[in-house]
């Protein structure tokens, strides 16, 4: 069973945290509007959709990538590099311990979700601003011990690894070089971001499509003709508060039997 976690759109998501964009309006209506697009293309692919506890007081709280990484072996909850965001991983962890085992990452560790990236038994860790070398060990302390191996991948002028790279396919990333360098990821081939679209190289894998905002439409035709099948959903919204496909939802495969609290 394909679980999809997600969480409503903050009232207070225009106060979210900010590190590389200018402080632009939101228009929250249209963010909720979007997230449910979002919700619905996630549900076309074939997941389960479980909202975890609204945080209306937390205007990060919809990028709930940021809080968690979910293997087949077990969830690590993790520890924000955003003070402000910290409270956002115990309802969380709430959730994902209805299907995994739980570990966590502890102070003086800081680790964000959309610093990893996960490729084959491969963990690539960004080294960002939100996450830092103690976190870096700590993760890795946990995870060696199931067979992944830890590669730390310095970026440069944006948020997460994810927001300069991600898997769109069994051998393929999508990638912008100016922020990341491809041959941290040998031998994986590669699809670049059009030059005209430096923020497109987030998109959400599902089985043999991804998720994709429409924001980027050149990008998306680079996709498609790599043999791609691109699912586009709107998130000008989401965009503005730095956040990008991959960070609205935690994905991973649960046994069938097992259940969350609530189901959207």
């Amino acid at each position: 069973m394909l679980i999809a976690v997600t969480r409503a759109v903050s009232p207070t998501l225009a106060d979210c945290e900010l590190t590389h964009l200018p402080r632009d309006p939101i228009n929250v209506v249209t963010a909720i509007a979007e997230h449910a697009r979002y919700e619905e293309a996630l549900r076309s692919l074939g997941a389960t959709v479980v909202r975890a506890p609204a945080e209306p007081t937390l205007p990060d709280a919809v990028f709930v990538e940021d809080t968690a990484l979910v293997l087949d072996e077990a969830a690590v909850i993790t520890r924000p590099g955003a003070r402000s965001r910290r409270p956002e991983v115990e309802s969380m962890a709430t959730v994902l311990s209805a299907y995994k085992s739980v570990h966590r990452i502890e102070s003086p560790g800081t680790v964000d979700g959309g610093d990893l990236l996960l490729v084959g038994r491969t963990l690539y860790v960004g080294l960002s601003s939100r996450t830092n070398r103690a976190g870096l060990a700590q993760l890795g302390g946990v995870i060696r011990q199931w067979g992944y191996e830890v590669v730390p991948v310095p970026i440069d002028g944006c948020l997460h690894l994810k927001s300069a790279v991600t898997q769109v396919a069994d051998d393929l990333l999508l990638i912008n070089e100016r922020r990341v360098r491809a041959e941290c990821f040998a031998p994986m081939e590669v699809v670049r971001v059009a030059p005209e679209e430096p923020d497109g190289a987030n998109a959400l894998r599902i089985g043999t499509a991804v998720i994709y905002p429409s924001l980027y439409p050149q990008t998306a035709e680079r996709l498609e003709r790599a043999g791609i099948r691109v699912v586009s959903v709107p998130c000008r919204e989401v965009a503005k508060a730095e956040g990008g496909v991959t960070c609205c939802s935690v994905v991973f495969e649960a046994p069938s039997q097992s259940g969350p609290p609530s189901v959207a």
